[in-house]
């Protein structure tokens, strides 16, 4: 800091007068200088702060750059952790500038690794990262259909550039690789969609519904529920069929999407009433009748089904009443294991994508929360004989839904 230095002159040459004006213009010279040296002071701390700021960016760089270069030429338990790694940075941060400047700078780095290797497990934890990086990052369609175009050569390698004989996926790597492009699907929601661009995707799908492993049958169908909700498979007002020019191809493509939903909801009736042989997983197995016989309820009603998750008595509870929600829930789920629940009660990434809703039971007295019960118990009784009652009307839709599905399946009608 700067300190005024005046010469002492002699007593001799100032009166009272001249005493108080030097006073004066001590005391305004030395505020001068404050202020001059606040300033300064100010300045400093500021710059001080940007280099810190450019510091913690360079840092933040740098880790990703090493987690990406362990990506790409590391074991495959390395691999399988950097991805891991990123994708967590990816959810923590947020949506923002942040995470699209962690896409940007991983995603070509990331579908490299996809094309190099031929190890499925480090495959199926790179294209976890890539799902989740495009997801919280992606400003665009474009961006999006980057990521999810890399990703289905990976699932259907017939689709991409390689012709020579390519390495199946186990199953279980599979049906996690299809989970995690179904996960990033979900996304284009946002945008009005060209049926004619999934064609290969609806057929593939499909054929996975015939598959010899449940999971993967399971994870197929989790992917065509969106297909449903998005209206691909029903020609819904999401759908940009102006899109397509000529008038005999928007028709054929119509009629090849009817045709393919008569299929599908042919097998799904199948895979609803599966019966369980000899050693097979009885919770696979309960899990594939489940899922099937709600998508054959929500093509026939409209109404999909409801998860609702406990958080906990301060963040009451997440819920997700969409197919996409569910797909998006299952995925986290899956992804963040343990810390799904610490996730969920305080990273606003979760808040923004799902339905909260504040448990207040515990500020209730005890009067009142029997009277809460004993409305909960009368609601789930209305609910069961309403659902008993759907379900005897589905019963017979179902009856006529699959019989036309089957003219439609073997004679051709849909074409």
């Amino acid at each position: 800091m700067g300190k005024s230095h005046r010469r002492k002159a002699g007593g001799d040459q100032f009166d009272s007068s001249d005493a108080d004006s030097v006073s004066s213009v001590s005391t305004g010279f030395s505020e001068l200088t404050l202020a001059n040296d606040t300033e300064y002071v100010n300045s400093q701390e500021f710059e001080l702060e940007k280099y810190i700021d450019a510091l913690y960016e360079k840092r933040f760089i740098t880790l990703l750059s090493q987690y990406i270069n362990s990506v790409k030429r590391g074991s495959t338990k390395e691999a399988c952790l950097a991805s891991r790694a990123i994708g967590l940075l990816a959810i923590t941060i947020g949506a923002g500038s942040s995470a699209h400047e962690i896409m940007e700078e991983s995603v070509s780095r990331l579908s490299q690794a996809l094309m190099s290797g031929s190890d499925s497990l480090k495959k199926s934890s790179v294209l976890d990262c890539l799902a989740l990086v495009t997801f919280v990052g992606a400003n665009d369609l474009f961006e999006t259909e980057l990521s999810l175009k890399t990703m289905w050569q990976v699932i259907y390698p017939k689709s991409g550039p390689n012709v020579g004989p390519v390495k199946k996926l186990p199953p279980t790597v599979l049906a996690a690789a299809i989970s995690a492009w179904s996960f990033l699907f979900t996304t284009v929601s946002s945008w009005k969609i060209n049926p004619d661009n999934w064609k290969e995707e609806i057929s593939f799908l499909s054929t996975l519904l015939e598959d010899n492993d449940r999971s993967v049958r399971i994870a197929a169908g989790e992917a065509i529920s969106i297909f449903f909700e998005l209206g691909i498979l029903d020609q819904n007002e999401q759908v940009d069929t102006d899109s397509i020019n000529h008038e005999d191809l928007k028709h054929g493509v119509l009629a090849y999407m009817q045709s393919m939903k008569a299929k599908i909801l042919f097998k799904a009736n199948e895979l609803s009433v599966e019966a369980g042989g000899k050693g097979t997983d009885k919770k696979n197995l309960n899990d594939q009748r489940d899922l099937f016989q709600k998508i054959l309820d929500y093509v026939q009603t409209g109404e999909c089904p409801e998860i609702s998750l406990k958080i906990s008595n301060k963040h009451g509870f997440l819920r997700a009443s969409t197919w996409t929600e569910i797909i998006q829930l299952n995925f986290l789920k899956r992804f963040l294991g343990r810390g799904f629940l610490k996730h969920s009660q305080d990273n606003e990434l979760l808040h923004d994508i799902f339905d909260f809703a504040r448990d207040n039971s515990e500020s209730l007295s005890s009067k009142e929360k029997k009277i809460s019960r004993t409305e909960g118990d009368k609601g789930r009784t209305q609910k069961m004989n309403k659902d008993r009652k759907l379900a005897q009307r589905s019963s017979v839709a179902h009856r006529c839904l699959l019989l036309k599905s089957y003219r439609t399946f073997y004679t051709g009608d849909g074409f």
